[in-house]
């Protein structure tokens, strides 16, 4: 059985605003699992996730109440595969070579912060950076996201946030 998971981050929003509830129903309507890597600056954007099972992590732009309620940090099961899980703002400059030492013992390596996507494997560990949710940038960058799928082998894909 395969499990998709969807993956977010730097959502920067003070709740689970209309517009941004349409955009998860479309984007992550066949997942049961969703991957929050920080920022969400509050704990209200959870609720456009009810009903599913959802992993999250601080970030540097939360507020308190989130800093607390969540994990800077965080390994979790997807399938038979280990998730690690983190913001990363923490990690300094190389994000990436930080999180093997956060991780060591991971299939998968999940961060956020730079709002830049990424997807692609360091030896057989898949990493992952989906991206900053809304659109941000000074050029108008789209928002972005990934899928990951846990069955018998681990993959992702990137996407952009759009609207049919």
């Amino acid at each position: 059985m395969t499990v998709t998971a969807g993956i977010l981050s730097d959502t920067h929003l003070a709740g689970a605003e209309p517009e941004f509830i349409r955009l998860v129903d479309h984007c992550f309507k066949d997942c049961e699992v969703i991957i929050h890597a920080g920022d969400l600056t509050s704990t209200r954007v959870l609720d456009a996730f009810e009903g599913r099972t959802v992993y999250a992590v601080h970030g540097n732009m939360c507020d308190l109440s989130v800093s607390r309620a969540l994990p800077r940090e965080r390994t979790f099961q997807l399938g038979k595969f280990t998730i690690g899980l983190t913001h990363g703002a923490h990690l300094g400059r190389d994000i990436e070579g930080n999180l093997c030492n956060l991780f060591p013992e991971v299939d998968c390596m999940i961060y956020g912060h730079t709002h830049r996507p990424v997807c692609h494997r360091q030896g057989s560990v898949l990493i992952v950076n989906p991206g900053a949710f809304r659109g941000t940038g000074r050029y108008g960058a789209p928002g972005t996201y990934a899928l990951l799928e846990a069955g018998d082998e681990l993959t992702c894909t990137l996407h952009e946030v759009s609207l049919p």
